[in-house]
């Protein structure tokens, strides 16, 4: 076989207008937005809002909006990370340096820092939701539309209907 035979483009069936504008076959859109700072001193905290929508098979619910702080994405990380065979992408950084007295600026609260964090967030929660395994995780689909998290739920795979 030569070389120009190896390279020929596939005959591809031209798209008709139906096509271009049919829904996608499989979407997954997970943003992360809003991020709100409450409390003050020590029990200051920020959330974000994450927001999904899919027409995934494997998600019953369709649209779901849930407000999550850093240390719930650290528990998705972790549990990931025990009951799964994917390799869990890191978090973006618990940002020590910034927790520091005596800074000229807000620390973790500053705006650019938040936009940064939401931003790192996002992307790794949309990498691990991309994942086909990652999908069928029990703490994923808690993570991305319970309102509360529990805890204490038992670790396991969804069955798709």
């Amino acid at each position: 076989m030569d070389n120009t035979e190896a390279t020929r483009r596939l005959h591809t069936k031209k798209q008709t207008l139906d096509d271009a504008y049919a829904a996608p076959a499989n979407f997954l859109e997970i943003d992360v937005i809003n991020p709100i700072t409450h409390g003050v001193a020590k029990k200051r905290y920020t959330d974000y809002e994450v927001r999904m929508r899919t027409n995934l098979p494997v998600f019953k619910i369709k649209e779901s909006s849930v407000r999550r702080r850093y240390s719930d994405f650290e528990w998705l990380r972790s549990e990931l990370e025990r009951d799964s065979k994917i390799v869990v992408p890191p978090l973006p950084g618990k940002a020590i340096k910034r927790q520091l007295p005596f800074r000229n600026d807000d620390g973790i609260y500053d705006e650019d820092f938040i936009e940064d964090r939401r931003k790192a967030l996002e992307g790794f929660v949309n990498k691990i939701a991309g994942h086909p395994l990652a999908q069928n995780e029990r703490c994923l689909h808690m993570f991305l539309q319970e309102p509360v998290i529990d805890k204490n739920y038992v670790p396991g795979k969804i069955r798709p209907n």
